[in-house]
């Protein structure tokens, strides 16, 4: 297994839409064990593939303290939508950003696991949020675009500080 690289925002890699698994081999599950390894290391609950610049329809998850509950979703797509919640999110590709997202509280989402078996999982709460937001990642689409116009520039200039900084 090996680290892999996050891309950070405003690279125009993270608004590319990915594209449909057709064929689950050993190149594709490296790269789901990479993910893991990536998103444990950098200590997130989530992961999709666009921010690694694999432009599968992916993810990696889990919600667990021990890192022992990993979740990984091929081809995924929500059915259902129900409820509003209004939680605090982040993201591994926006470093140091946190902010209130709206966002469905309870989803019903279908796909694949490693194994081309169909699934589908009803989620609440956090687990219902991470959902929608990595597949916001697999559409190019970032948390940050959820928010108002004025907090998106305080955080484009934060990000812009930081860069001439380091």
């Amino acid at each position: 297994m090996a680290l892999l690289k996050i891309l950070k925002y405003p690279d125009p890699r993270l608004r590319i839409k990915a594209k449909r698994v057709t064929k689950i081999d050993s190149a594709l599950r490296r790269v789901v064990a990479d993910m893991y390894e990536t998103m444990y290391d950098s200590q997130g609950v989530g992961l999709a593939a666009t921010q690694v610049d694999v432009h599968w329809r992916l993810f990696t998850m889990d919600l667990s303290e021990a890192h022992d509950q990993p979740i990984c979703i091929v081809n995924p797509e929500i059915v259902h939508l129900e409820g509003e919640q209004f939680e605090s999110e982040g993201c591994l590709s926006v470093i140091d950003a946190w902010d209130k997202v709206k966002r469905a509280a309870k989803v019903i989402l279908r796909g694949m696991d490693l194994e081309s078996n169909p699934l589908e999982m009803e989620a609440e709460g956090l687990m219902a949020a991470c959902f929608q937001h990595e597949i916001d990642h697999l559409d190019g689409i970032l948390f940050v675009d959820h928010l108002s116009r004025l907090k998106r520039e305080r955080i484009d200039k934060k990000i812009e500080k930081n860069n001439r900084q380091a």
